[in-house]
């Protein structure tokens, strides 16, 4: 929590919450990577 509160106190609360939500969105990033890669394989599956 300390390191938050410096993070705001540093940067100030627009980078803060910029580098929040970057952090949240690159989790989702990679199981939508990981769902198209996996979709992609099964269509290659489909079609031998």
């Amino acid at each position: 929590m300390d390191n938050i509160q410096s993070i705001i106190a540093n940067l100030g609360f627009p980078i803060a919450i910029s580098l929040y939500l970057l952090v949240r969105i690159e989790g989702k990033l990679q199981g939508l990577t990981d769902s198209i890669n996996e979709l992609s394989n099964n269509i290659i599956k489909m079609n031998r």
